[in-house]
């Protein structure tokens, strides 16, 4: 398996367990109620498995405007990471010749601003526990305070997605800036040897 192969399910991954989350309505919950980025649900006590969940469809229908901020940044992380792997599994399908800079300066730039976009929306989406809304749900809640909710498990999994799409970022890039490097020293040298003679006749 090629490094190009490597990173494109990387990038696969990402995208994958990012949409998980963002889909999951459990980032938040009490024994009857869960909600999360754009999706909620609701059960009668002691029945777990009869839920009845909604969806928020558009921005306008989430509560809070925090709420709609997280919500922005998030699924715009998720277009980036989404784009980013497209690009990699194409350059890992693609023939060598046809792609001969594959994954240089565009890919480690989307990588890390997916990255930010993730870590900027997991960050404001706690603000929204100040909610009409997420009071409603978890009692006494307010900012980043989740009252009588717990944590879930989209939440935590959206937190470690970003985490990995930032470190993956970081180790991208001193490879590409030294094979860079090594690439123009070679082509200067080159020159230096060509011209050389040149200059002595």
């Amino acid at each position: 398996m090629t490094m190009g192969s490597v990173w494109a399910a990387l990038g696969l991954s990402l995208t994958c367990i990012s949409g998980l989350s963002l889909v999951s309505p459990v980032w938040f919950q009490t024994p009857t109620f869960s909600f999360g980025i754009l999706t909620y649900c609701s059960w009668s006590p002691g029945d777990g498995w009869n839920h009845t969940c909604g969806t928020f469809w558009s921005l306008e229908e989430i509560p809070d405007f925090a709420w709609k901020v997280s919500a922005a940044s998030l699924l715009g992380g998720w277009l980036l990471l989404a784009f980013n792997a497209l690009l990699l599994l194409s350059w890992a399908l693609a023939p060598k010749g046809l792609c001969p800079r594959r994954g240089s300066g565009l890919t480690p730039g989307m990588q890390a601003a997916a990255a930010t976009a993730n870590i900027v929306g997991l960050l404001i989406f706690p603000i929204s526990l100040a909610s009409s809304f997420s009071k409603e749900a978890c009692g006494d809640s307010s900012i980043y305070c989740s009252g009588q909710c717990q944590l879930g498990w989209g939440y935590v999994t959206a937190i470690l997605n970003a985490v990995l799409a930032s470190l993956l970022s970081m180790i991208w890039r001193p490879r590409e800036t030294m094979d860079q490097k090594r690439a123009i020293l070679y082509s200067s040298d080159i020159e230096r040897i060509i011209l050389v003679p040149e200059m002595i006749k």
